[in-house]
């Protein structure tokens, strides 16, 4: 998941090594905030690793399936046994495979100290939150950045990432288990997309360039930029650069993917204003590229997510205008209110 090869969580526990265990303070608010249905109740537990958790909620009345990729983890898993209950581990990656292996509804869905690790995080929430029974919970318990070391904050997620998280749902209750966030996210809310801008620019006329790049699923690559918004690759073109030329360039310098020119198609100019000066962007398709995204300008973007085409209407933060604008170019109508834009196609 995300930015850790399956290789290298396999090696982790095929080391013997685990992460924090269960504790007191996460058992009570498990027991006290989502206990199973009377009668019992289904459970997905993501990213189960050696199946501490799995076996607790069984334990507690719910029917789980606990799903990892890595097959060292799944195995000591299997190898242990419940005290009651019933847990079927099965290997997933959450963010690739698909999931026609899952049920169709869930009364809960948890990730234990693992949803820092999936990169792709909007669209897998989405995805399984359509797989969420009314009244059901999704559970996040993670690491905050401000109690771990700088160089482990990987594992963590920080204020503005779970203010994102939580953006998607009517009710959130936010609790501390020992030092861990503790996240209960019930009744989805697809609220309206918002559009904005990044600030005052430089006092000059604003020209480049926004790409539209999609994986073999058909899904748009959008960056969650610094400034809290998402957005395409691209930017200014520079001297007498061409559109064209300035997609491929920026497409390499934020994201490290490839392309030739020959691959990027110019489908029309846009044209708005941002504080009284003239912004033109040029909308670029780019048909074939090599390479995975990274992210090349931390200053500027957090990460890159693949995002299903469905789901922009619902990003839970803004989209950034330019690109929201040329989005609509590729896939007319699927944003709602767009803000006023001079379109210009190109044959």
């Amino acid at each position: 998941m995300g930015n850790v090869t399956q290789d290298a969580w396999d090696a982790h526990y095929g080391e013997g090594r685990s992460f924090r265990p269960l504790d007191d303070a996460e058992l009570t608010l498990l027991r006290e905030r989502v206990p199973a249905p009377r009668g019992g109740g289904h459970a997905l537990d993501v990213g189960c690793g050696l199946g501490d958790l799995a076996r607790h909620l069984a334990a507690t009345g719910y029917t789980v399936d606990a799903i990892d990729y890595a097959a060292s983890a799944l195995r000591t898993a299997e190898q242990t046994p419940s005290a009651s209950g019933t847990v079927k581990f099965a290997r997933c990656d959450i963010e690739k495979d698909p999931l026609d292996g899952l049920r169709s509804s869930y009364d809960l869905i948890a990730f234990r100290l693992s949803y820092a690790f999936i990169g792709d995080r909007t669209r897998v929430m989405h995805r399984l939150r359509e797989r969420l029974s009314p009244g059901g919970a999704i559970v996040v318990i993670t690491p905050v950045v401000e109690g771990v070391p700088a160089d482990r904050r990987a594992i963590a997620l920080d204020e503005e990432e779970i203010a994102l998280l939580s953006a998607g749902w009517h009710t959130v209750e936010r609790r501390d288990a020992e030092g861990l966030a503790f996240l209960v996210l019930r009744d989805p809310a697809a609220g309206p997309v918002a559009y904005r801008g990044k600030g005052r620019p430089s006092p000059h006329a604003l020209t480049g360039a926004g790409v539209v790049v999609t994986d073999e699923a058909g899904r748009v690559l959008l960056g969650r930029s610094r400034r809290g918004t998402w957005e395409l690759p691209g930017g200014k073109n520079d001297g007498v650069e061409s559109f064209v030329e300035a997609a491929v360039r920026e497409l390499e310098e934020e994201t490290g993917l490839r392309a030739k020119e020959a691959d990027a198609r110019l489908l029309a100019i846009l044209m708005d204003a941002v504080h009284g000066i003239p912004r033109v962007t040029a909308a670029v398709r780019v048909v074939d590229f090599s390479g995975k995204p990274a992210v090349r300008e931390p200053d500027l973007i957090h990460r890159w997510e693949w995002h299903d085409v469905a789901d922009l209407p619902a990003l839970g933060a803004a989209l950034f205008t330019p690109s929201a604008h040329v989005l609509d170019v590729v896939w007319p109508g699927v944003l709602p209110g767009l803000p006023p834009v001079h379109r210009y196609p190109l044959a």
